[in-house]
């Protein structure tokens, strides 16, 4: 099409053992772009109402962006969207690497996965050649040997694979998908998705390329971006210390997530830091495709009972999951813990959380040793720690019960233990806080698929930045927006941000390029996507705000379906009832209703429901959803 797309979707259906093709329609680059946008549209259209995630009725789609496998500066990730196993509503997840260029390389924009097959099956696209091959003699592969035996299989070390672990197949509820066994989307189950369908892998080769429609001005552009991304400081801080820089903010703010989020400060948090992980534990700098930025890091354990630990990561979320919330202050144990997820494949965020939801049930009284299986459960117990991820990943004994996530562990055990299972609509809570964040809080609150931390994160609330803030929202309101503890005007700076970022994940690229402050925003892909698509109208920014609303409402109105409506834009009490107990925020706790008020008017949805409103509808061009709710 030479216009940053292949023009082309591929499907595979697993129940009839075909593939088929269909031109990717021309008005969709228009109204949706690509990515998210093309995978809200399939799934809204193409998945019923009300069905089991689990069944045969669940798709699962794989999405690139126009500018996927370009110039432009971090350009590889993809993203894999399904309803999710783990809340029952809109799934999505975003991994780095090299599949989703490899994918357009091949002549795809899309991949489509339905249907279930009746053995375990691994998916071969090799440009035009498709084939759907037998792999149980894989099946029970951790991540890391599968992939090197597709690998050593089609003799071929470039071809991309994205695998599920045996928590996979056994339908762990947020369950991951690995690419190239290091690289991981992580949230809300897409690995459970895939092992319901009897898929292993997806092993991706392609020898072609993407064409943008101004290739000299797009490639000028480009280079111009490159420079803006190594020259920018925080860019270059987080090449060297990657996202563990977080930990030293965090804990200074008291946003350090502590004992299952009781408090935000953690007295061991400098073995959780950049400055102390790097110079004793990092061996190499990785980077994903198209980046000039290289934050991921490979590294190695010399000593002590994880000696000879060998792993990418983990990145400030892991750091969080599996340290500070657990009450551990060992970075061993936490890449230990890391490596685990990547092998068995299941997301850290979930997994860490559902164990710091037992020890805390368990030190509370509400469960005991009869509840575990024999087990005693301590904060700060590593090996307790590592044995009960090991459990998850099995779903052996209380593993199982945890394999289910908290919400549903909560509900499976009762005695008031739902009040340590800190999640939004199923999807636990990650590494923040909104007693001393409150913009984030609305985030989780609001979020499409849960408790997400990277649909609309804002930072101008913990870290100041005034310019920034006074630029993007006038003045008048700079004393409340960077005020960390008032709920005034947060609505506008997440409304902003979730726009911004939405066009992201439409394009694809990486969260790193357009956080806070950001290297890249809506100005800057008005002027790029011009010449990487040839449509003008994507050049203004009002254009592109309508596009992301429209993607926004559209996952609104997609778990609408399945009955969320603003009594389930909730957070759990820890951060509405309980006062933060120490650091910074003592005292603090969230008043979530007047900021949801002012962020349903602000998207144009219904401030009693929380749900769009038939102007709403017009406005966006979404009166088709109707046929489909």
């Amino acid at each position: 099409m030479a216009s940053g797309h292949m023009g082309m979707i591929l499907r595979v259906n697993l129940t009839e053992g075909e593939f088929t093709t269909d031109p990717l329609p021309k008005r969709w680059k228009k109204e949706f772009i690509g990515g998210d946008g093309f995978g809200a549209k399939i799934l809204f259209e193409e998945v019923p109402a009300r069905i089991d995630p689990l069944s045969e009725k669940n798709k699962l789609i794989i999405a690139t962006g126009p500018i996927t496998g370009t110039l432009w500066p971090m350009s590889g990730r993809t993203v894999f969207i399904s309803k999710s196993p783990l809340t029952g509503i809109w799934g999505e997840s975003h991994v780095g690497g090299f599949l989703g260029p490899e994918l357009k390389y091949a002549g795809y924009d899309v991949l489509v996965i339905e249907g279930m097959s009746e053995k375990p099956v691994y998916i071969s696209i090799d440009d035009s050649d498709l084939q759907i091959k037998d792999a149980r003699q894989l099946w029970g592969l951790t991540t890391d040997r599968l992939t090197s035996a597709i690998k050593k299989a089609h003799n071929d070390p470039d071809i991309q694979v994205a695998a599920i672990g045996p928590a996979g197949e056994r339908l762990v509820r947020y369950a991951s998908v690995l690419v190239n066994h290091a690289r991981a989307a992580g949230r809300t189950g897409m690995g459970a998705v895939l092992g319901s369908k009897k898929v292993k892998a997806i092993a991706i080769r392609g020898h072609g390329a993407v064409e943008v429609h101004d290739h000299a001005a797009f490639v000028d552009l480009a280079k111009e971006a490159h420079t803006r991304v190594r020259s920018n400081p925080q860019a270059r801080e987080m090449g060297k210390y990657g996202t563990w820089i977080l930990t030293a903010v965090k804990q200074e703010i008291g946003e350090l997530p502590t004992y299952n989020h009781q408090t935000g400060v953690f007295d061991g948090w400098e073995k959780l830091s950049g400055d102390y992980i790097r110079p004793k534990y990092t061996v190499r700098d990785r980077a994903c495709f198209g980046c000039s930025l290289g934050c991921k890091k490979l590294n190695y354990v010399r000593e002590g009972p994880f000696a000879g630990t060998l792993e990418e990561g983990p990145e400030y979320e892991g750091l969080m999951a599996f340290g500070s919330s657990l009450g551990v202050d060992d970075y061993a144990t936490a890449l230990r813990a890391n490596q685990i997820c990547n092998r068995y494949g299941l997301d850290i965020i979930s997994a860490g959380a559902s164990i710091g939801f037992a020890i805390e049930s368990f030190v509370k009284g509400a469960i005991t040793a009869k509840d575990t299986g024999g087990l005693t459960l301590q904060w700060g117990d590593r090996e307790q720690i590592i044995k009960l991820l090991q459990m998850i990943a099995d779903r052996d004994g209380f593993g199982d019960l945890l394999a289910e996530g908290s919400k549903r562990a909560a509900e499976t055990i009762g005695r008031g233990t739902n009040k340590y299972a800190i999640h939004v609509k199923g999807m636990e809570v990650s590494g923040q806080d909104g007693r001393t964040h409150r913009s984030i809080a609305l985030g989780h609150a609001t979020g499409a698929r849960g408790a997400d931390h990277l649909r609309s994160l804002v930072v101008v609330d913990q870290l100041g930045y005034k310019d920034v803030a006074a630029r993007r929202w006038g003045a008048d309101k700079l004393p409340e927006i960077i005020d960390p503890y008032n709920e005034k005007y947060k609505a506008n700076a997440v409304f902003e941000s979730e726009n911004a970022y939405c066009i992201r994940d439409t394009l694809i690229v990486c969260w790193y390029s357009v956080s806070w402050p950001p290297i890249f925003w809506m100005e800057d892909f008005a002027k790029m996507l011009p010449l990487a698509t040839g449509e003008t109208y994507l050049g203004q920014v009002r254009n592109l705000t309508t596009i992301a609303e429209r993607q926004v409402t559209l996952k609104r109105l997609f778990n609408a379906r399945e009955g969320i409506t603003r009594k389930d834009d909730r957070l759990p009490d820890r951060f509405t009832k309980e006062p933060m107990p120490d650091g910074p925020g003592k005292g603090q706790i969230v008043n979530l209703d007047p900021m949801l008020d002012d962020y349903y008017t602000l998207r144009g949805w219904d401030v009693e429901t929380g749900l769009p409103t038939d102007e709403t509808i017009r406005r966006l061009s979404l009166e088709w959803t109707r046929a489909h709710s």
